[in-house]
């Protein structure tokens, strides 16, 4: 029975592959596991030989049988024994953009045929009915360091090339937002692709390729030496990805899910990635060898926020009712639930010191949770109130979406009151910015009112950080505290 991609499984027949002028069905109670001779050689035929075939091989790429599919084309592989998601094979068929869809100029391929193909891929890649699935790589070749590198000059980007940025239809949301704890960097969040950023100037720095789709989260780790991002694309596919700040190299790539990642961490000791979303679990990963260490179940809907405490002690992870849970992150018990959030938890950061949690949510609402006695120290309710607009009665939406402490406990804030907030340790409101005019700040590509998504502060504690739901960055300084 074969698999489809939204994870359910399409009874009696799983699908009809054209083959010149006839149909080659394969039904669900077919024997044979789905390999290339029997299943996938058609598709590709009338789809791809032309351009990839033994006459012509456009990037150095021939379909035209098994063995050449396995050895790639002149930009590496195309496909990766058991994970769809990580092969270019299927990134290109899956395509929304069609400038970059595969076949070009041409209508998408047919869901059932895309799910053939996936599911070839993600059983192992046989090439016939007899042969054995290949085993999915094991070994990320990732060596944690955490510890190391804590002294000296702070790592930065050096030496990168230029890379390939893929086209968007209109500006790319600022989904995701990161800054070093050791330099001054940022790590931003754009389509296909990561940049780097001075948050003063605002200087690109560098970028790197994320060609999964979407990153919905970036991390640094405490060290500043790795980068962790994590996301992909929706409904198709899901991973998380482990960079070298200093080379820019790909370190580790781990996860295979079926749906973007919406939220993600990188234990300080390096050892874990935690990874989570729409799937309502949280499965632990070792950095070593990608191996799943374990899978946390206690959530009831889409986990949208997760993070490692700075000791390494507890895992917090937040979802879209406004359940928020802490988990001993060795053991994966549950350790406390913390209830206090009426709506989507939208962000969670932990202070420094490990003993304070920050939590904001679409109800308004943001709390300093004591860790210790696993109560609110301190609460912000309506802590981004929006004007309401002429004409409009009822309850206005005035959710945070989004929240990070900076490096002397001091916590920013941003929400749909178009303002970013930073608010002192007894949770008292510093300072507040406005992203500009927001009375008349409209995303022409979509109609709708540009929001602040993300936030963050720079390292040593000067910067204030901001990014908007049309692409746009901000930055305030606020005052050096280190």
């Amino acid at each position: 029975m074969l698999q489809m991609s939204s994870g359910r499984f399409v009874p009696q027949m799983a699908a009809l592959i054209l083959l010149g002028m006839g149909l080659v069905p394969v039904r669900a109670e077919d024997p044979k596991p789905v390999n290339h001779d029997d299943h996938v050689a058609a598709i590709l035929k009338r789809h791809c030989l032309q351009c990839h075939g033994a006459g012509k091989q456009e990037a150095g790429l021939d379909m035209s049988s098994y063995v050449a599919i396995k050895k790639g084309g002149s930009g590496g592989p195309v496909v990766v024994a058991g994970r769809a998601g990580a092969s270019r094979l299927f990134k290109v068929i899956t395509a929304e953009n069609p400038e970059e869809r595969m076949p070009p100029d041409n209508d998408p391929l047919p869901k059932e045929q895309v799910a053939i193909i996936r599911a070839w891929i993600d059983s192992g890649l046989r090439q016939n009915a007899g042969s054995s699935a290949a085993p999915a790589p094991t070994t990320t070749g990732f060596v944690p360091s955490a510890g190391q590198g804590m002294t000296g000059p702070p790592p930065m980007p050096l030496g990168w090339p230029v890379i390939e940025r893929t086209k968007t239809a209109r500006p790319f949301p600022v989904l995701a937002l990161a800054t070093s704890p050791r330099a001054p960097l940022a790590a931003v969040a754009s389509y296909e692709c990561i940049d780097f950023i001075d948050p003063v100037t605002g200087k690109t720095i560098g970028s790197l390729p994320f060609p999964e789709g979407e990153p919905h989260v970036l991390r640094f780790s405490r060290s500043g030496a790795i980068l962790l991002a994590a996301g992909g694309r929706p409904v198709q596919n899901g991973v998380a990805v482990l960079y070298d700040v200093k080379s820019g190299k790909r370190l580790a790539t781990l996860g295979n899910e079926t749906d973007a990642v919406m939220a993600a961490d990188l234990s300080p000791d390096e050892q874990r990635v935690a990874i989570a979303g729409s799937g309502r679990t949280i499965k632990l990963f070792s950095t070593r060898d990608g191996k799943l260490l374990n899978t946390l179940v206690k959530h009831t809907d889409w986990i949208t926020s997760a993070a490692f405490s700075p000791d390494g002690k507890l895992l917090a992870t937040g979802d879209r009712i406004g359940n928020i849970h802490l988990w001993d992150a060795n053991s994966g018990a549950v350790v406390l639930p913390l209830s206090e959030h009426k709506g989507a938890v939208r962000a969670l950061s932990w202070r420094s010191d490990s003993k304070v949690l920050a939590s904001c949510g679409e109800d308004g609402l943001v709390v300093w949770w004591d860790i210790s006695k696993g109560w609110p120290e301190t609460s912000k309710a309506d802590a981004h109130p929006p004007k309401r607009p002429a004409g409009v009665y009822g309850k206005i939406a005035n959710g945070v979406l989004d929240a990070a402490f900076g490096p002397q406990g001091e916590l920013a804030t941003c929400g749909r009151d178009h303002t970013v907030r930073l608010w002192a340790n007894d949770g008292k409101e510093l300072k507040a910015f406005s992203i500009q005019n927001p009375d008349s700040t409209i995303d022409s590509h979509v109609g709708t009112r540009i929001l602040p998504t993300r936030v963050g502060i720079a390292w040593d504690g000067g910067t204030l950080m901001a990014g908007d739901s049309a692409g746009k960055l901000y930055s305030w300084p606020i005052g050096k505290t280190k």
